[in-house]
């Protein structure tokens, strides 16, 4: 056993000293790279605890800093470059991100698709919810299942037109991918997609991502356990680019299969061919991710990207973040579809945040097409099933150094929340909705 007890954050907090998180933070930086040797992270691991016991005098108390300089030390003394590289990398990225990070938690400037923006903002206050006292009103004067339909219709129409940018390159597109971060509204709008093409005529094919994933034991967790999907390292990423090639060459490939129950992937499991002219449709969190797709010929894909741009103010001038909305999605859709409490999934988002900022909204720029998924309704109803539960979390959390990320974004909800008039009665939301992957109750199986 160490004989350090605890280390201190860069916040100046104090906790608890676990040695696993520098042997996961060795093994997150070596799956970056594809290399899976759990036994020379945790070696590394051990070198990195001896050295710092051997620095510090008795009493002191080591910084994240100090630990995070000998982990690179190590990593290169055991001529782990590659790996050393990339641990280099992402902590020089997450310095960055501090550096540049406001009070908000937003995207990076040029990534955001500021047309659409506008587009949803102009929308948003023709119609009149574009702050939650317009909100309010429209629910107060009975006008709620009003603002239903004018969304719903709206998102429609930005589904429509995707589809129609795809039967005009119709002659040389072999895969749509439907791309967004997570609980963006991937699932049903590959849905609706796949339903529009198909009434033109297009035949289509399904390529189930999930079953990509590599073993659940190649994974890096946490010292909470909780492991990382959200990279796309955790994906084959080089497997999903040989197969497409295969396909597209007219080739017949074994998909594998991927137990969410036991962890374990099978290999050669499922057969799958292409037709002619038939197209590839994919809903995937890294469909943009160059690796995935990297022998493919641009001219061959087509790529939307969707996100709840939401355009809703509160009283003190803040919008609604689009990262706060697909985290109470995920939270319904976690408890309904998956039986995971609520709170795992905010104890679970900073993987989220952190993947999508790295590795989805860099690629943004380079779809086709942007959908927004974001329906002015849906905090009223999420007020209803979630409220009591960010009140709880926001005071359940408060001073706990390792929940902090949760702790804000519990707290920022709560304040929302706080603003907002509750709707329980989600039966007016139509069965073919977007919100529907998230509540149930929808005519899409998920």
């Amino acid at each position: 056993m160490s004989q350090i007890t605890h280390i201190i954050k860069r916040d100046g907090s104090q906790v608890s000293f676990t040695p696993s998180r520098i042997a996961n933070a060795i093994y997150r930086a070596s799956v970056a790279v594809g290399n899976r040797d759990r036994e020379a992270a945790d070696k590394v691991a051990r070198q990195v605890v001896k050295a710092l016991e051997q620095q510090l005098q008795p009493g002191d108390i080591p910084t994240v800093e100090q630990v995070q300089d000998l982990v690179e030390q190590k990593l290169i003394e055991n001529k782990y470059a590659t790996v050393a590289k990339a641990y280099i990398l992402y902590r020089n990225e997450r310095a960055r991100q501090r550096a540049i990070r406001s009070d908000r938690d937003s995207m990076p400037s040029g990534n955001i698709p500021w047309h659409k923006l506008w587009q949803s903002l102009d929308w948003a206050v023709s119609h009149e919810v574009h702050t939650t006292k317009h909100l309010n009103q429209k629910i107060r004067d009975g006008k709620f299942h009003e603002v239903i339909t004018a969304a719903e219709a709206a998102y429609f129409e930005d589904v429509e037109n995707a589809a129609n940018l795809i039967l005009q390159r119709q002659d040389e597109i072999r895969m749509v991918f439907v791309v967004g971060p997570s609980s963006s509204g991937k699932t049903t709008t590959t849905t609706i997609i796949g339903e529009h093409l198909a009434r033109q005529g297009f035949k289509l094919k399904t390529l189930n991502i999930d079953h990509y994933f590599f073993d659940l034991e190649l994974h890096p967790k946490d010292e909470f356990g909780d492991y990382d999907f959200e990279t796309p390292q955790a994906l084959n990423l080089a497997l999903i680019n040989q197969h497409l090639v295969e396909l597209f060459a007219g080739k017949e490939v074994r998909i594998p299969y991927y137990d969410f129950k036991t962890g374990k992937s099978h290999p050669n499991h499922t057969p799958m061919n292409l037709e002619e002219h038939e197209i590839v449709l994919i809903d995937s969190l890294h469909g943009l991710h160059p690796e995935m797709t990297a022998d493919i010929d641009d001219a061959l894909k087509f790529k939307l990207y969707i996100e709840p741009l939401l355009q809703l103010k509160d009283s003190h001038g803040h919008y609604a973040r689009w990262t706060d909305i697909r985290l109470m999605r995920r939270m319904l859709r976690d408890a309904s579809f998956r039986a995971y409490d609520p709170l795992q999934t905010l104890l679970h988002w900073h993987y989220v945040r952190s993947s999508e900022l790295r590795h989805i909204i860099p690629y943004s720029t380079t779809a086709d097409t942007v959908v927004n998924s974001g329906m002015p309704y849906e905090l009223p109803l999420y007020k209803a099933k979630l409220g009591a539960r960010f009140a709880e979390w926001s005071e359940t959390l408060k001073g706990d150094p390792l929940r902090v990320d949760a702790y804000e974004r519990a707290t920022r909800v709560n304040t929302l929340f706080q603003e907002i008039d509750a709707v329980e009665d989600d039966s007016i939301v139509p069965e073919n909705s977007v919100t529907r992957e998230f509540i149930g109750g929808g005519i899409y199986k998920y």
